[in-house]
Order: C-alpha cells, then sequence, then structure tokens
C-alpha cells in the first residue's frame, strides 16, 4: 500500500495529504473507529521459532510476544512480555469526555504503517491571529504505537490556517508533552491531568509567536538562520553554496511560502519559523505522504521544527 494514512478519517476541509474518508461533524465514536480505519483490536500471541534444521520442532520464545491485527491477522512487532498496549480504541476514547464537556472537537484520527502507529487530533477550541489575519488554531494530538518506536504521546499543537502548517506548543523553549513508556499502563485520567498545564499555556505561546511576528529579520540573518538549522557548512564557510534544502527555505521564506507575504511574516522571525514548518509539512524529501506525517510529528521532521523554534525564540533576547 503506497499511502497507510488512507486509513483515515477527518472532518471541515480536505487535509494536506488529500487523502481519507471525510464526515459531518457531530459523529460517535463508533463512526469514527470504522471512518479512521481503527474498528479492530491489537491481540497477543507467543513467539515460536523452529529449532531443527533437519525438520520441523517449534518451540515458544518465553520472553517475547508477537502482536498483530485482530481483522487482517497481519503482524505488527515483536514485544517484550512487559510491554503494554494502548489499544485503537482507547486512543479516541481518550476524548470522549474532553469532546462532552471541554469543547473539544475531534478533527482527524488515523494509522500510520499500517496500524503500527495509531493518532487522533482534536480542536481545542483556542485560536487568535497575528498581524496581516494570520490565524492560528490549537489542537490536542494523542499518539502511539505498537511496534516501541513511540511512547504513548499527549501534545498540544498549533495549525496555521493559511497553510496548515503544524508546530508544537511550547513554552520557556520546552515542549509540552506527555510521554506514557509503554512499560507503564497508559492512565488518561492522570494525563488529562498533567496536560492541564499545557491548556493554560496556550496565552503564553501566541504572545512569543505575536513577539516573532514583529522581531525584523535581515538577510544576512535569515541566511545564517536556516544554515544553522540544518548544520549546513555555508554557516560557517560563506565561499560554499547553500544545499538543495537550504535553498528551498530561502525560497519559501522569500515569498514562495504560503502565507510568507502576509504582514506577520515578512521579513520577520515568525517568517523563519513557517519557512521551515512549510518545508518539513510539505516539501522535505519523504519516501511517501505516510513516512513525511510520521517524521513531521514525531521524528526528524518534529526536530528540526522545534530547532527552528527555539533559535527564533533566542533571536527575541
Amino acid at each position: 500500500m503506497s499511502h497507510l494514512i488512507e486509513s483515515m478519517a477527518y472532518v471541515g476541509q480536505t487535509p494536506w495529504h488529500g487523502l481519507g474518508n471525510q464526515l459531518s461533524r457531530q459523529q460517535p465514536l463508533s463512526v469514527w473507529l470504522k471512518e479512521a480505519g481503527m474498528d479492530w483490536s491489537i491481540k497477543q500471541s507467543d513467539v515460536m521459532f523452529n529449532a531443527a534444521d533437519d525438520g520441523l520442532f517449534l518451540r515458544s520464545h518465553d520472553g517475547a510476544q508477537v502482536l498483530y491485527r485482530s481483522d487482517t491477522l497481519a503482524p505488527l512487532s515483536v514485544v517484550s512480555n512487559r510491554y503494554k498496549v494502548v489499544q485503537p480504541r482507547e486512543v479516541l476514547h481518550f476524548y470522549k469526555d474532553l469532546v462532552q464537556a471541554g469543547g473539544f472537537e475531534l478533527e482527524t484520527a488515523g494509522v500510520l504503517k499500517g496500524g503500527r502507529k495509531l493518532w487522533a487530533l482534536a480542536k481545542t477550541g483556542q485560536a487568535d491571529k497575528l498581524k496581516g489575519n494570520d490565524h492560528i488554531k490549537g489542537y490536542l494530538l494523542l499518539a502511539t504505537s505498537c511496534d516501541g518506536t513511540l511512547c504513548t504521546t499527549a501534545q498540544f499543537t498549533s495549525v496555521r490556517v493559511v497553510c496548515n502548517n503544524t508546530l508544537q506548543v511550547a513554552v520557556n523553549q520546552k515542549a509540552g508533552a506527555i510521554k506514557v513508556p509503554h512499560s507503564t499502563v497508559f492512565d488518561p485520567k492522570q494525563v488529562k491531568e498533567a496536560l492541564g498545564l499545557g491548556l493554560s499555556s496556550w496565552d503564553t505561546f501566541m504572545r512569543d509567536l505575536k513577539a516573532m511576528s514583529q522581531r525584523p529579520v535581515s538577510p544576512e540573518e535569515a541566511h545564517r538562520f536556516f544554515a544553522e538549522v540544518l548544520d549546513d557548512p555555508c554557516a560557517t564557510d560563506s565561499d560554499l553554496l547553500p544545499s538543495k534544502p537550504m535553498q528551498q527555505l530561502l525560497s519559501l521564506y522569500d515569498g514562495a511560502g504560503m502565507g510568507a507575504d502576509l504582514a506577520s511574516s515578512k521579513n520577520t522571525a515568525w517568517g523563519l519559523v513557517n519557512a521551515m514548518t512549510e518545508f518539513v509539512d510539505h516539501h522535505r524529501r519523504a519516501r511517501s505522504q505516510d513516512n513525511r506525517l510520521d517524521s513531521a510529528w514525531f521524528g526528524l521532521g518534529a526536530q528540526l521544527k522545534q530547532k527552528a523554534y527555539g533559535q527564533a525564540m533566542a533571536l527575541l533576547s
């Protein structure tokens, strides 16, 4: 399957990758489970292996379990017996009381990598705008894995409406994420209590974005900014030609990016951050849209965006 994230559902506008099943608003969780491709469970079984070269002699590995999908029986991973599984339905039911009483609204949910990663994204109801009518909305992302590549993670994320660029909400340059390792049972109540501080940090986050939008940036600063974020050699040797990613970033910043000409972005520190988020979310090389989304939220792409954010904050001091 070339696009594993086609197993997802969404409400509102079509996501940037153009995949998934569109739902009308206020659908019950049972509908979300089915349309997001999450109406199955993770099963466990003993790991068996052939211990004889000249015949079939199966033995079990007492310290490991194979995880597989209940619907297709496709294997997902091999984990230790101590691995605590978070089921697909738990990811969506995490939002149940938040939707009913907290003003949240599920917007997208689905699976990555054939079911090895599961996620759901809900609007928090928080929103603000920068000069030039640059709208920013707040979201809560919950994601988990069954292959050990990702702790069960709840994090607040912002989305820039004009371009759908995503940026993890950070305060004092610290990522506002709660992570539960798979050696521990996932307790939704405890995670929501821990997230309370992050929800209250929205105003501080927006204050920082507004300060970035008012910080002018010279062409020399912009060049140095991207070179340092990418660890491009031209950061220390001006005789070297910029790499292709560096050239893409400069082009996005100089007007090619979505919303680059808004008053909040043009020749500002906020424009630098948005060039990086658009590069990661939409243009950076990836084997598939599945891998692009995975990287932008959880991998190297997410790290690049946070590095750019931290560096832009340093420009304010």
